[in-house]
């Protein structure tokens, strides 16, 4: 039986397993075919397989008059970009605004529209560099973020860099992705205040906008994404973001698989927002995505007669000083205790209340010690906590001669109040959490 015998439904059953490409094909073949490969339905599912269209949109979010329409519109919008790439980048931003939309709107509505490839083509002219085929795509979707340093709802402020960032003692960061024109702004600072060449071809993709600088330069020669350190201004030093070994086929329109470290680094930042790991935290009138990680193994968890705290850390790489012989790398670290609903619990007697009086510290560098005291309160408060109210936070540093470490520890608690006792005093463990430079630095 030939294939123009086939029925009509039987043909719409077998067009709508073939991709797009083939679907092309199939209806070169006759006209009975190519109005068959002309039917809406067959275009919806494959926009909505390739491209999560569940609307026919052009890459601007403009109505399309049809399913087959709008793909035919992405595809020309993106022809001069390897398809396979096209598709990961906009999953890549799909997952992020889709986080962002319920989590953190107030972010996502920072984002801007993509760039033009005139926009991208100045952009490489006025900083003499070529962006690596990824960042490039990247940029088309979305050209980084509005630059608002600050916004002001209610009684927070909202920090809006969807980077996140942590904030300890006076050191507050947050970072944006910038857009194309503050790339340029901020690349032709560093070339002319810290030294950098003019035929550098480090460019500035991302920075925290509050006073406490935090840089991340894109190399557009090789891909790869790196983060000043401490001693940025003196002697330009950098940290790579992201394993070399990833970076593959970032100028080569013709290989198998592009991924620059810009890719790379987004990808897996939103692999981390998804999963859980890191999350918008409110802390005091600040509101923000905290880069403190939120669940096992990078964060312990230990509850001691219904005290239960929580720990976790993250490397600071803009305090991190290589050449330095004891402190070459900064690690902040969060604390979040809370009582449990049912109270404080010590050999059978409830408590409706404990309070902090002493904290003690034993911190790993590699394998040796490398500090064992304490001392009472933390940050010079003495934290009283009851039933059911929202976690005390505080957060802290320390820094290691090496990359890879550890804390534990525990906080001395008296039940009742320290001018109130009701009992002996007791120790509340601190199981141990990790310190160490990540693969994936943010």
């Amino acid at each position: 039986m030939g294939l123009e015998a086939v029925g009509d439904l039987a043909t719409h059953l077998i067009l709508s397993k073939l991709g797009p490409n083939d679907t092309g094909r199939v209806s070169c073949v006759s006209k009975r075919f190519r109005d068959s490969a002309s039917v809406d339905s067959l275009w919806s599912k494959i926009c909505l397989d390739d491209l999560d269209l569940v609307s026919p949109q052009d890459p601007q979010g403009n109505p399309a008059p049809s399913f087959k329409a709008a793909y035919q519109l992405w595809r020309e919008a993106f022809a001069m970009y390897p398809w396979p790439l096209v598709l990961r980048v906009k999953r890549c931003w799909g997952k992020l605004k889709s986080w962002l939309s319920k989590n953190y709107p107030e972010a996502e509505a920072t984002l801007r529209g993509g760039a033009s490839e005139s926009d991208i083509e100045q952009l490489e002219r006025l900083l003499r560099v070529t962006l690596p085929l990824p960042t490039r795509v990247l940029y088309r979707f979305h050209d980084g973020q509005e630059l608002a340093d600050k916004k002001l709802t209610g009684n927070s402020l909202l920090l809006l860099g969807i980077i996140g960032g942590y904030h300890f003692y006076d050191h507050l960061v947050n970072v944006y992705l910038l857009p194309l024109s503050q790339v340029i702004v901020e690349t032709r600072k560093v070339r002319r205040y810290l030294g950098f060449s003019s035929r550098s071809k480090c460019i500035v993709v991302a920075a925290s906008l509050t006073f406490n600088k935090k840089l991340f330069f894109l190399n557009c020669t090789n891909g790869q994404l790196h983060v000043g350190t401490g001693e940025l201004s003196t002697d330009g030093e950098m940290i790579p973001c992201v394993p070399n070994s990833l970076i593959r086929s970032v100028h080569d329109s013709s290989g198998d698989q592009h991924q620059d470290a810009m890719l790379l680094w987004l990808e897996e930042h939103g692999r981390r927002l998804e999963s859980g790991i890191i999350k918008v935290r409110e802390q005091g009138k600040i509101r923000s995505i905290s880069l403190f990680p939120e669940v096992p193994p990078s964060c312990s968890v230990a509850v001691t007669n219904g005290v239960k705290i929580r720990a976790s850390a993250v490397f600071v790489p803009e305090w991190a000083n290589l050449q330095h012989d004891s402190e070459k790398y900064l690690f902040a670290y969060s604390i979040r205790m809370s009582l449990l609903p049912e109270g404080c619990i010590i050999d059978g007697m409830t408590f409706n209340s404990c309070q902090l009086y002493w904290r003690h510290w034993l911190i790993h560098s590699n394998d040796a010690i490398a500090f064992d005291g304490g001392g009472e309160a933390v940050i010079g408060e003495y934290p009283l906590l009851c039933p059911g109210e929202e976690e005390f936070i505080y957060e802290s540093c320390t820094g290691l001669p090496s990359s890879r470490g550890s804390i534990e520890g525990h906080f001395t608690f008296v039940p009742g109040r320290l001018a109130d006792e009701k009992g002996a005093p007791f120790d509340v463990q601190v199981a141990t959490f990790p310190l160490q430079q990540p693969d994936y630095v943010f």
